[in-house]
């Protein structure tokens, strides 16, 4: 779920930005028919993952939540941390906000065709309704939690994740800041895509 995280260190172009989704959605998808990009998109897509899975700052979020709500935390720390992201964008980024998703939807949109029909329904309506804008505010961390708890097939407390993250906010927020630029820098380093990231471009 935390999509602009992976679109921030996609790289500049339609197949990497693509590959970098595209792990969210690649259940039936015959690997030995994606491009060379592509699948270096899906592998720093699974970079990314395995870095913040293992994490100590992402770790400490995780505990942060209450036992019974502790199995959703990954989404949920996901979310949130699309949204910290947005919040410190400058820190990070000397592109702007509104000019960075702007050129990402134009870049996802060149692939939509071939996308699987979950993703292209996903990444349409995320273009369409600009999730991101959404995700800028506070309440638009409760209003995405509360879509994905609407779509787990049975009955789950997933949007009460809502009431741990305004109790931990201010230390969430610093966990964030201590586990992204670790993030970026081992994409960097380590990350099968070789160039500079989206987010650290200048368009």
């Amino acid at each position: 779920m935390n999509y602009l995280a992976h679109l921030f260190l996609a790289q500049p172009n339609a197949d990497s930005h693509y590959g970098n989704l595209l792990g969210d959605f690649r259940k039936g998808i015959a690997l030995d028919t994606l491009s060379n990009d592509v699948s270096k998109g899906l592998e720093n897509h699974y970079t990314v993952d395995r870095f913040t899975d293992s994490h100590t700052c992402v770790k400490q979020a995780k505990a942060l939540f209450k036992p019974e709500h502790r199995r959703f935390a990954p989404v949920a720390i996901d979310i949130l941390f699309d949204h910290l992201l947005i919040t410190h964008w400058s820190r990070f980024s000397n592109i702007s906000f509104e000019a960075f998703c702007e050129h990402s939807f134009l870049l996802l949109e060149k692939n939509l065709p071939v996308m699987p029909t979950p993703m292209q329904r996903s990444v349409s309506h995320m273009i369409t309704h600009n999730w991101f804008a959404d995700y800028a505010k506070f309440e638009g961390i409760g209003y995405a939690i509360q879509a994905v708890a609407k779509r787990i097939r049975f009955k789950n407390d997933f949007a009460e994740c809502m009431q741990d993250i305004a109790a931990n906010f201010t230390t969430l927020d610093s966990l964030f800041l201590g586990f992204f630029p670790a993030l970026i820098d081992h994409v960097q380093q380590h990350g099968p895509e070789c160039g500079t990231p989206s987010g650290l471009i200048t368009l």
